[in-house]
This record gives C-alpha cells, sequence and structure tokens, in this order.
C-alpha cells in the first residue's frame, strides 16, 4: 500500500518492456503535421468564439534550444522554474526553460493542493510575535488571491471546518479565523475568498456527516483556495511557451559553462529521450530545482555549502464519501501535534500531516509508520471505520525548507520558511525554499535579482507583467473570462453529447482548452474508423469507469502537453495514479501501443 501511487508506473513500465512503446497514438513529436498546425476557431452554444491555444512540438523547442542565444536559461520545470520562465518572457526577455524529468514531476505534483496563507503560520507569528511569519502570511494570502484570478476554471475558493470539541476552542479558533481574514483584508486579498463563520453542532453535522459527532460542539468554516497542483505547473509552463519561451522537459543540464572572466555562460544539457548533448548560450542562468538546488550549486561551485533541509508530508486518497463535495475538514492538532486534513479533490478525499524528516530523492515514498499515523487519527474524528483497504493511493512529497547562509551558526533556528534568493561568484542565481503559493513573487524576485546581475539599472528593468495575468485557458486575449466557463460547459454537454462528469472535469482542468479535447472525440481523428459521432467513439471512452478521464485526453497530452511516457499521462495529466492506483494500473495498457508483440 505504501507504494500505491508508483504502482501505475511500474505497470507501464511493464507494457512498455514487451517492446518499443509509446503513448497512445504517439508521442508529442510523432507527427509531422504538428509543425504546421494552426489554431481552429471553435465556437461555443452561446455564440462565444475561443481561439484555442497550439503549442509548438517538442522537436521544435529543442531546435530552438540548440540554436538561439538566450538571455536567461530556467533550470527546473516544477512551480518555480516555470514561474520564473513565464516572469522572464513576460518582460520581454528571450528565455529557456529545462526540466530532467516532466513538469511538475517533483515537489509541485505532490503537495496538499492548498493555496494557503497559512493560518497555522499566523497562530505561531501571534503567540511568538514573530514579524517575520505575519508577513509570511500576508505575502501568501496576496498570492492566493492571483492564482484564482490566474486560472478560474481550475483554481477555486473551498471552505474547511475546524470541528470544535471544547468550549473555550470557540472563540480561540473564531478569533484565529477572522484574524486570518484581516490579514488578507490588508494584503489586498480580501475578495478572493468568503469571510469564516461559526456554525452550530447541528450544521457542521449536515455539511460534514462523516465527522464524529460526540462532543462536538460546533465548527468554524474558513476559506483557503484548492488546485489541481501538477496541472497549474504544466499550466504556467504552456503560458511561458505561448509568451514565447523555449521549454522542454526531459532535457538534463550535465554541466554549466563558463567564460575567460568565469561567468556562467550556459550549460551543456542532454536530451533524455534520444541521449544527445548540446550546449544552451545563455547570459544568465537561474537554478530553480526546489529540493535539488545544492545539487546545481554544487555544479556551479562545488565548495558551496548545504542550504536545503528536506521536510516530507505524507498524503494518502480515501474514496470520495470520506468528505463532502464542496467541505474540506482540518484537525489543528493531532496527539504529536501535526496537522490532519481531509479535502475533497479529483473524485477522492486527500488526508495527510504535515512535514517530518525525509531524504532528497525525486520519488519520496511514505512509510508503514507515517500512513499508520495518519489512519490512526482520522478515527479519532470520523463516525465510520477506517480501514487499510480505504486507502486508494499514497505518496509523499518533499518541501524544500532552506538555511539562511548568513545564519548557518544557528542550527535548527536558521531555518527559514521564506523563499531565498542567491548569486555565486559566478553569477549563476538560486531561487528556493517558499511555498507554492508564493511561486509568483518567488519568480518575479528571481528575475529581478538576475536582471541586477546583468547589469541592468533599476530604473531601466523592465517590471514584472506577471500579475493578473491569466494562463493558457483563462483565454488571456479576453475572448472568455471566467463568467463563461459555463457556457463551454453546456457546450460539451450539448453539442459533444459528453457526460455531466465529463465535461466538468474537462472545465475544470482545462478550461477553454477543453473544446480541444471535445473536438478529439467528434473528429474521430488518427484513423480510427469508428463513426464519430457515436458516443462508444474510442476516444470518447473512459480510461476508468469510476472517474471520468478520456483517451481523447492521452491524445491531447501527447500532442498539446509535452507528455511522453505513461505515466506522465497517468500521474500528471490526469492524477489518476495519485488518485486510484490500481484504477491507474488497469488503464495503463490503454495508454501505450506495443509497436513490437
Amino acid at each position: 500500500m505504501m507504494r500505491a501511487a508508483s504502482a501505475a508506473g511500474a505497470a507501464a513500465a511493464a507494457v512498455v518492456a514487451r517492446g518499443h512503446s509509446h503513448c497512445l497514438w504517439g508521442g508529442s513529436e510523432s507527427s509531422e503535421d504538428s509543425e504546421h498546425k494552426q489554431p481552429v476557431p471553435i465556437k461555443c452554444r452561446d455564440g462565444t468564439t475561443v481561439v484555442p491555444y497550439v503549442a509548438p512540438s517538442r522537436s521544435k523547442q529543442l531546435q530552438r534550444l540548440k540554436e538561439d542565444d538566450f538571455d536567461v536559461l530556467v533550470i527546473g520545470g516544477g512551480a518555480t522554474g516555470c514561474g520564473v520562465a513565464l516572469d522572464a518572457a513576460t518582460r520581454g526577455m528571450k528565455t529557456a526553460l529545462v526540466e530532467r524529468a516532466d513538469f511538475g514531476a517533483g515537489t509541485s505534483g505532490r503537495s496538499t493542493k492548498l493555496i494557503h496563507g497559512g493560518i497555522r503560520y499566523l497562530e505561531r507569528a501571534f503567540w511568538r510575535l514573530d514579524y517575520t511569519s505575519f508577513e509570511l502570511v500576508q505575502e501568501a494570502l496576496d498570492e492566493r488571491k492571483h492564482m484564482l484570478d490566474a486560472a478560474p476554471y481550475m483554481n477555486s475558493p473551498l471552505p474547511i471546518m475546524i470541528p470544535i470539541y471544547q468550549l473555550w476552542q470557540v472563540p480561540y479558533f473564531w478569533a484565529g479565523a477572522k484574524a486570518y481574514d484581516v490579514v488578507a483584508w490588508l494584503s489586498g486579498g480580501a475578495n478572493a475568498v468568503p469571510m469564516s463563520y461559526y456554525i452550530s453542532k447541528q450544521e457542521a453535522m449536515f455539511r460534514f456527516p462523516m465527522l464524529k459527532e460526540d462532543g462536538l460542539k460546533g465548527a468554524i468554516v474558513y476559506y483557503d483556495g484548492q488546485m489541481n497542483d501538477t496541472r497549474m505547473a504544466l499550466t504556467i509552463a504552456l503560458t511561458a511557451a505561448q509568451s514565447g519561451a523555449a521549454i522542454a522537459n526531459r532535457v538534463e543540464v550535465e554541466s554549466l559553462t563558463k567564460g575567460g572572466d568565469g561567468k556562467l555562460t550556459g550549460a551543456v544539457v542532454k536530451d533524455v529521450k534520444s541521449g544527445r548533448e548540446f550546449r544552451i548560450k545563455a547570459r544568465q542562468v537561474i537554478n530553480a530545482t526546489g529540493v535539488f538546488s545544492d545539487a546545481v550549486r554544487k555544479m556551479d561551485d562545488p565548495d558551496a555549502v548545504d542550504l536545503m533541509v528536506p521536510a516530507g508530508g505524507v498524503h494518502i486518497m480515501f474514496p470520495d464519501y470520506f468528505s463532502p463535495d464542496r467541505m474540506g475538514l482540518i484537525v489543528p492538532e493531532t496527539s504529536d501535534g501535526r496537522v490532519l486534513f481531509f479535502l475533497p479533490w479529483e473524485n477522492g478525499t486527500l488526508s495527510g500531516t504535515t512535514d517530518s524528516v525525509t531524504e532528497i530523492t525525486m520519488a519520496p515514498q511514505p512509510t508503514e509508520e507515517e500512513a499508520n499515523f495518519i489512519l490512526h487519527e482520522s478515527r479519532k474524528y470520523l463516525n465510520a471505520p477506517v480501514k487499510r483497504e480505504d486507502v486508494l493511493a499514497a505518496w509523499s512529497g518533499i518541501r524544500p525548507l532552506v538555511r539562511d547562509p548568513e545564519r548557518l551558526s544557528e542550527g535548527t533556528k536558521a531555518l527559514s520558511r521564506k523563499h531565498l534568493v542567491t548569486v555565486s561568484d559566478s553569477n549563476l542565481v538560486t531561487i528556493t525554499g517558499g511555498k507554492w503559493t508564493t511561486y509568483r513573487r518567488m519568480a518575479q524576485d528571481a528575475v529581478d535579482e538576475a536582471l541586477r546581475v546583468m547589469g541592468v539599472a533599476a530604473g531601466d528593468a523592465p517590471k514584472s507583467q506577471t500579475r493578473g495575468l491569466k494562463l493558457v485557458g483563462s483565454d488571456r486575449a479576453g475572448v472568455v473570462c471566467a463568467g463563461k466557463f459555463n457556457s463551454i460547459l453546456v457546450t460539451l454537454k450539448g453539442d459533444f453529447g459528453l457526460a455531466h462528469d465529463v465535461a466538468k472535469h474537462l472545465v475544470r482542468n482545462y478550461g477553454t482548452r477543453a473544446l480541444q479535447v471535445a473536438e478529439i472525440v467528434r473528429q474521430n481523428k488518427y484513423g480510427v474508423t469508428k463513426d464519430s459521432t457515436s458516443r462508444n467513439d474510442t476516444f470518447a471512452r473512459r480510461l476508468s469507469p469510476r472517474y471520468p478521464f478520456l483517451e481523447a485526453e492521452v491524445v491531447f497530452a501527447c500532442e498539446q502537453e509535452y507528455a511522453g511516457t505513461p505515466i506522465d499521462i497517468l500521474a500528471r495529466r490526469t492524477r489518476l495514479a495519485f488518485i486510484d492506483s490500481e484504477a491507474a494500473k488497469r488503464a495503463a495498457p490503454r495508454v501505450v501501443i506495443d509497436a513490437e508483440p
């Protein structure tokens, strides 16, 4: 069970091992036509016309990386790296981004899926008179508003209930939630989510029926945001590409190159798919590799002092009936002082705890001890037995806590929850620490520092353009705004004949680009001979009967989202491996073709 989230990857590998296999209907550069495709306008039922974004092929992106001279090379395709690429590109800088695995494959795809300021950090700030923690919460709440606005189809407010079992906790938690509201108002993010409020015991049981009733006094409901983290990272990367950046996954940095003055001039990289090495020329290199930042820093300077302190967070997926559709639950303090949460996410219930000590690895695994702790604590707050058989998937993520290099002698006191920007003697800019919610601000600070290092005077430096910028799927040109997504939902159901849960899933994860996925179903592409209007059409079939993921999404992911392996599809484009590992294992052969049976 502890390796549940990787089961789909093993299944896919088993299928691939039988021959030279690849994603269903080819990879992102399998078609010669992909170089010349033009966006085709799609009309909704209400007359709204959407002109979808067509991404350049991976081969085209690789060609640019080999041939162009760049202002900035960004290493790392997680949330921060993609954010840096978007920030630089929208300032008019010639930008390159490389990721050795897949976009959002590391920490950025293994988060709690919350867009939050950190209500516990605020509690700490007040009790310890810690202004740094207060600033962290204020900054994150400001950025929470940006994330909700930037991709409103994917990111949305989520009410979260704090159950109260002691009367003295009623005013305490009420005051804490109201303080959270006030800080959001002070940061300019007051209208991003509704205000917090108190509800009675009866109302709490009505809204969260799985909650244990014995001793319950009532509950506080406050709001944060929720996202699909890996798809959010991918969307940021695609928006960077739309803004002119050259981006490529599965391109690994082998070494950094330097000029005669000892300053960086780019990097030697390897296309992991072909094994070929080439050089990327850039005036400035930004290291945005999260928990792997020290490895890149040591590539630049072998004597660099380690700054990263990895903290692991274990997550478990339960069936959807463990939580209501639109209400989360958080236990502020478990038996060992950590947080326990139950959040509705992607047709399931996400549960887990906060930070614990771990090692740096690309694929951290949840331990038996951590998983059993979650199960044990869950039984204290839910009114139904929580069994190991209820676990559909499990995974662990690593958060990149960082030590302030100027306070290393202070030991653990030097640990910071804020992000950190450093510059080496060779001008390598490293951005690390922070949290998912503040990725945009981190990117802005990194690019500001890069411009300073490049010798651009502060008054002449182009300003960040990402605040308020709509991401791909929101239609940045203003053709479709947040209020029009229901039009797309109606069109998917009425004109394309898709089931309600499928249409809702497509809009929630693709925005306006959901119409492109639906067109794959309707046009019956790639040589399939069935009647394209039939609801039994191949690409209209679900990857799993229980979930709304379509085979058409596999095609779209390979052609428009740089997916190149089965696990890219199962874990990061559809998230099936993170939701239900057995369902993903059964679906694996459906996303693979045996070229040599």
